[in-house]
Parts: C-alpha cells; structure tokens; sequence
C-alpha cells in the first residue's frame, strides 16, 4: 500500500476505507476518494492504535491496518530532508557559516541513528539548537543568578539539587549545562549518557558532553524520548508547547520560533 492523505484516489483508497470499515472505524462510502470522512476516520483508528493522530496513512499506520507497505514508502519514509548549510545558515542569521559547516553533519547523523527523519522532527531539532546554543556548537553553560548564589563559587545552587540528581559539591560544576541542548544534573548525564553508551564515561568526565559528536547523539536521544508529544504539538503548530517538552519553560522561544519558521518555508517541499 502506498501513503495516503486527503485527496488521494484510487485502488489503495478503497482497500483502506473497507478494511477501517472492518475495524469499525466507518468512513463512509468506499467510493476511492480520500475525503474528510475518510480522514476522520483514520485519525480514530489512528487514536487507538496509540499512533500519532495525523490522518495521514503512512507507514506505522499502513501496517497497524495490516497491510504491507509498499517498498517505495518506506524509502520515502526514511527518507532525510535535503538539509544543506545554506538552508540552516538562513535559520541561524547570526551565527558563523564556518560553525554550521562544522557540526551540521555530527546533527544529521545522530538524528538519522534514531530515525528522527521526518522534516517536522529536523525542525524542532534545528529551531532547538538556534534557542539554546546560537552560535551552533555545543557550549558550557553560563553563570549566572539562576545558578549561582551572590558570593558563592561556580554554579553552588546546583549542588543540592535532587531534581537533577546533584549530591553536593562539585555536582554543580561538574554536571552544569553542556552541549547543543544544556544536558544538566548528575541524573541526565548518567540515564542520557547510558542511552548512548556513555553513562560511565559521562559522569567521569563530563566535559565530554562537549564534543560535538557526543553533543549531536544527546541532543538526538533526548528528542527521541519526547518524539511522539513534540509531533503531537507541531501537529498543530504549537510552538510553545513543543518549546517547553524541551526546557520546560519558553527561554529562547523567539528565537526558536524565527527558525522554525524559516525553516519550514525553505523546506516546504520535503
């Protein structure tokens, strides 16, 4: 079977409207059409398979209905935005070219490593990035009054937190924001870093979080934990939402957004 959408015709259509109608998901007439009906229905079915309700019968969707999908489908599913650095030079207006040229590929490979290929996930991935660390290379975290007290040494305010898993000091220091997405805390290094193979290595030398390879995978591991609520979000285009699943709050939200946007018009045709 081949993706379906609203608006497409044809032999494939039929076969879905009968078998949603079998599953009792009723589309209404099985006349070949992908109208609104059909697409209604296809969200519920969607809904309760736990799939991402987009009405769109791509692949996951295809064999959730118990049907193969056809070879070309799956290509086209994997297939990687042609992400260039001209286009991400435009999303980031003010950062060097010579650091996207750099750490753009560390980005994409990551991101294809989790099969986070879909233009919407390459966005967010990218949009992120331009609100946490601008300059497109991963970064230390900054001092500052959120984390450290007046008078005290570097990043103090961090050393007891238990929310991070921080027990004492140095853990302030030790484990304060790094990468293109701030990894923080004794826990994320330990359960991010053991997701890419490196929890032991994480937590005896976070400095290691800066390397723009180890930085690539933690930015593309921690997006793939939240893949299926960031998609839920974009699905209709809230951007704040999406933002706060990745800081919990809206720091750099303008920033975020310019680049997503931009983004999203360059790659329209992906």
């Amino acid at each position: 079977m081949q993706i379906l959408k609203v608006d497409s015709q044809g032999a494939d259509v039929v076969r879905l409207q009968e078998r949603l109608k079998e599953l009792n998901f009723n589309p209404g007439r099985a006349d070949g059409e992908f109208g609104l009906g059909t697409e209604a229905a296809v969200i519920a079915f969607q809904r309760n398979e736990g799939l991402l309700a987009d009405g769109v019968v791509g692949t996951l969707t295809i064999k959730a209905l118990g049907f193969e999908p056809a070879p070309e489908v799956v290509v086209a599913d994997a297939m990687f935005p042609q992400v260039s650095v001209g286009i991400v030079s435009r999303m980031f207006p003010q950062t060097p070219i010579d650091n996207i040229k750099k750490n753009l590929p560390f980005i994409l490979t990551a991101l294809e490593e989790v099969e986070l290929m879909s233009r919407s996930m390459v966005l967010m991935s990218l949009a992120t990035i331009r609100a946490e660390t601008e300059s497109f290379r991963p970064i230390d975290e900054m001092k500052s009054r959120f984390n450290t007290s007046p008078g005290g040494h570097a990043f103090d305010l961090y050393d007891h937190r238990r929310d991070l898993g921080n027990q004492g000091t140095p853990d302030g220091a030790s484990y304060k924001g790094r990468g293109y997405i701030q990894l923080t805390g004794r826990d994320n290094y330990r359960t991010i870093g053991a997701e890419i193979g490196m929890s032991k290595q994480l937590l005896d030398e976070p400095a290691l979080a800066n390397k723009p390879e180890i930085a690539a995978k933690v930015l593309a591991v921690f997006l793939k934990r939240k893949e299926r609520k960031i998609k839920e979000a974009l699905l209709v285009d809230d951007l704040g939402r999406a933002r706060k699943l990745v800081n919990n709050g809206s720091h750099g939200l303008d920033r975020f957004t310019h680049a997503f946007r931009i983004g999203e018009s360059l790659l329209a045709t992906f």
